[in-house]
């Protein structure tokens, strides 16, 4: 599921002077409190702390399915309570990530519902394109990872070729999810992403990126991609074609409503709405009416001319005149009198009219006129005004700034909706600033009460029209599930792709550990009948061999150098040979060792040598010293072989 997004580069695209039921900013309106009445009031605290802290206003969402999307993250980490969740949020703001990603599942592919697309491209479009005018404009309204937005793409570049494309199409493609918005604006997808496009649209739409494809750069311009929340912001304007496709089912009626209200706003007089196959638009006929309910394709009905929400002074007509100081006069005590508590400000941030209302409510009279503006306690009392002001004058539209409370000793507070317009000449020239401040007290107590009637008076409607909503809510709970059902099947396909790939990976590592497990135990077997080989030579040999290091120390000690001196190999291994403590004269033989060590002697060198066995017996020693070459010629160390004569 996913909901629509505004182009961050089409701020004039918004049309001035919508309805307020289109560009309301208040916020919820009664009929989502009604739809949240009786619900846990901790997790309608959580959806008020969303919309608070992050800007995702989730309250005109169904409960049932936003439940059971809410309590899956919470079991996710552990957490019943929707108090306990809202806690974590608070310490770990980086936990709003995976939440709004497992609210807002993003299920889409490339022509999504393909006989649809078919009737599209064969029936409609070609009157659709025929009345259009030279700019055609196209609204994909919940694009997700924008597969929808380039299906469009691809069907008006084959329509129209892909120059005339370019020249005339605009596709505004527009999502609350700013990943999936990441995901749509990089246009690269995998090969089984691209499932529902023909292998002939893949090769003229798609260019090789490694393992995946790239849409088009050329025609990738057309599309924009901005974020939008249907709910609050407004709606692009002047749409031939505008796609909301499974979106709408996951609100619930007093939330379609007013998406409703923005969408046929939103559309030019002939526009053609194209909606998903869990969306009838039955009890809408006021705005829609059907071109093909089967594929669920409407035409908008009626339409009204917007007025420009620019404000400019207005002129006196010459037949009005009269004399000059009696027309001030006039115009003077107009504005004075006027209900509205009301100051002028001219272009220099200077105050240059108060009217008696101001007077009484906000503690300022004449004698303030010519002060600047922000030396005034009205400038940040009871709110802050300075920058709402440079704001107008800077941007020449109006600012609002809503529902702000005055508190008054002793009296009720009041509640005021302030208006800040900036005021032209008739030469488009600034002439400085209203703000206009209206008591909007008594009628937020009439539409409290209001509310509170409409609450009954909905009981009491639903209770008449029982069969009739059961049955359309019934409808809208089985497409919410075939949804469900059909996200998670895609999950658990993907998943079951991971673990193929991660088996196949074992697999691979399993065999080579194999591999390098029978390289190592091969090596051992040849290391070890290499071991008994020399250790067989070195045995068979009656007199006494020890070999040395480049350091002189011992390397290998045969079984008759044992016999012959009482140490074992592992009592000499690594000692130094002249500190052994042998019947032979060892530092006799330093310097042969030292000689044949450092390659100074011709060849070998033999001497004969008084010793004492280890029985204590003398004996006669030949000893011969040989140098021995390690690898790489390089001299290793030295090969003594003791010999006893007598």
């Amino acid at each position: 599921m996913s909901m629509g997004g505004e182009p961050e580069d089409r701020a004039d695209d918004v049309r001035d002077g919508a309805p307020d039921d289109v560009l309301d900013d208040d916020g919820l309106d009664g009929s989502a409190e009604d739809a949240s009445a009786g619900l846990d009031t901790a997790f309608e605290a959580l959806l008020v702390y969303l919309r608070e802290q992050r800007g995702f206003d989730f309250t005109g969402y169904k409960r049932p399915s936003l439940v059971r999307r809410v309590r899956r993250r919470m079991s996710e980490v552990g957490i019943s309570g929707f108090a306990e969740y809202q806690d974590l949020l608070e310490v770990h703001p980086e936990e709003f990530a995976p939440l709004f990603n497992t609210i807002l599942i993003n299920v889409t592919s490339f022509f999504r519902d393909r006989p649809a697309w078919d009737h599209l491209r064969d029936r409609l479009l070609p009157d659709l394109l025929a009345g259009a005018g030279q700019a055609i404009r196209i609204w994909s309204a919940g694009c997700a990872s924008g597969q929808e937005a380039y299906s469009l793409a691809i069907l008006l570049a084959e329509a129209l070729g892909p120059e005339e494309f370019r020249q005339r199409v605009k596709i505004y493609a527009t999502d609350v999810d700013e990943e999936a918005l990441t995901q749509a604006r990089q246009a690269v997808y995998s090969e089984r992403e691209l499932t529902g496009l023909s292998p002939e649209q893949v090769e003229a739409y798609f260019q090789p990126e490694g393992a995946r494809f790239a849409f088009r750069k050329d025609l990738r311009r057309s599309v924009i991609f901005g974020r939008n929340d249907l709910v609050q912001d407004a709606p692009i304007s002047h749409v031939d074609l505008l796609l909301c496709r499974n979106t709408l089912m996951y609100f619930n009626a007093e939330t379609q409503n007013r998406i409703l209200g923005r969408l046929h706003f939103a559309m030019n007089p002939q526009g053609l709405l194209f909606l998903g196959k869990a969306e009838m638009l039955l009890s809408h006929p006021q705005l829609f009416a059907p071109v093909d309910l089967t594929r669920r394709f409407f035409h908008k009905r009626g339409g009204g001319r917007r007025a420009s929400g620019r404000v400019v002074v207005p002129v006196v007509p010459e037949a009005l005149v009269g004399p000059e100081s009696q027309l001030a006069r006039l115009q003077q005590e107009a504005i004075l009198s006027a209900p509205a508590a009301q100051l002028a400000l001219d272009a220099a941030g200077r105050l240059a009219m108060v009217n008696h209302q101001a007077e009484r409510l906000l503690r300022v009279d004449r004698r303030d006129l010519g002060r600047p503006f922000q030396d005034l306690e009205v400038s940040y009392r009871p709110a802050e005004l300075r920058g709402a002001v440079a704001e107008a004058a800077e941007t020449r539209r109006p600012v609002w700034l809503r529902g702000i409370e005055r508190h008054q000793p002793g009296q009720e507070s009041v509640v005021l909706d302030i208006q800040v317009l900036p005021l032209h000449g008739e030469d488009g020239g600034l002439l400085g600033t209203s703000v206009v401040f209206e008591d909007v007290t008594r009628y937020r107590r009439l539409q409290a009460e209001l509310e509170y009637a409409n609450r009954q008076l909905e009981t009491a409607y639903e209770e008449l029209q029982s069969t009739n909503e059961e049955l359309e809510t019934t409808n809208e709970e089985l497409q919410s599930t075939v949804e469900e059902l059909e996200t998670t099947n895609e999950e658990l396909q993907s998943t079951n792709e991971e673990l193929e790939t991660m088996n196949e990976e074992l697999q691979s590592m399993n065999d080579e550990l194999h591999t390098t497990n029978e390289d190592l135990r091969a090596s051992t077997e040849e290391v070890g009948a290499l071991n008994q080989f020399m250790s067989g030579v070195m045995s068979s040999f009656h007199a006494g061999v020890v070999v040395v290091d480049s350091d002189l120390r011992v390397l290998v000690w045969n079984a008759a150098a044992e016999e012959l001196w009482g140490l074992r190999q592992d009592e000499v291994q690594g000692q130094y040979v002249l500190n052994l403590d042998i019947g032979l004269p060892v530092s006799e033989l330093h310097p042969l060792l030292r000689r044949q060590v450092s390659g100074q002697a011709g060849g070998h060198e033999t001497v004969e040598v008084d010793a004492v066995n280890r029985r204590g017996r003398p004996v006669r020693v030949r000893v011969t010293v040989s140098a021995f070459t390690a690898r790489d010629g390089e001299r290793g160390g030295a090969v003594v072989l003791m010999d006893p004569t007598s």
